[in-house]
């Protein structure tokens, strides 16, 4: 009997230190509750801002590329009408090109001109002094004549 009781004995042993051991188990259970379910919880939380930002982020790429796509076609469009402006403005060089040459020539034809209006220059300078020298003798000759018609006049009726 000493054996059966030895057994009991350590079958209740084996009973309370499993009891023990299901008892600490369950405190360190809840502890851990404690800690990984309010952590998953906010890991959640977390997960659904991080896809709403995701989701927002996706729509803003979005609207985005919606709206350089309509600026690339109007920019498109622009630089096409540039394209335009310059085949005109190169055209419009190209004719003011041969206007420039045409002046060149006509200036060459010039030149003897510029000749001419040298020699006209220099005749109505002669002119100018001659008519300044005429002037003078008219002057001269006023003087003189003027003193002895103002003592005629003196005798006259009129």
């Amino acid at each position: 009997m000493g054996g059966a009781e030895s057994d009991v004995t350590d079958a209740q042993t084996n009973a309370f230190a499993i009891d023990r051991l299901s008892q600490a188990f369950e405190t360190s259970a809840k502890r851990w509750e404690l800690i990984v379910y309010p952590s998953l919880f906010a890991f959640i939380i977390l997960a659904a801002y991080g896809f709403y930002l995701v989701f927002s982020l996706a729509k803003d790429v979005h609207y985005l590329a919606i709206s350089v796509d309509s600026n690339m076609t109007v920019l498109a469009s622009n630089m096409q009408s540039i394209s335009d402006n310059m085949g005109q403005i190169s055209a419009n060089v190209r004719s003011m090109s041969v206007g420039v040459d045409s002046m060149a020539r006509d200036v060459s034809t010039l030149e003897p001109m510029l000749t001419s209006m040298q020699n006209l220059d220099r005749a109505v300078q002669h002119m100018t002094f001659n008519t300044s020298t005429m002037r003078e003798d008219m002057s001269t000759m006023n003087r003189s004549i003027s003193r002895p018609m103002q003592f005629m006049n003196g005798f006259l009726p009129w």
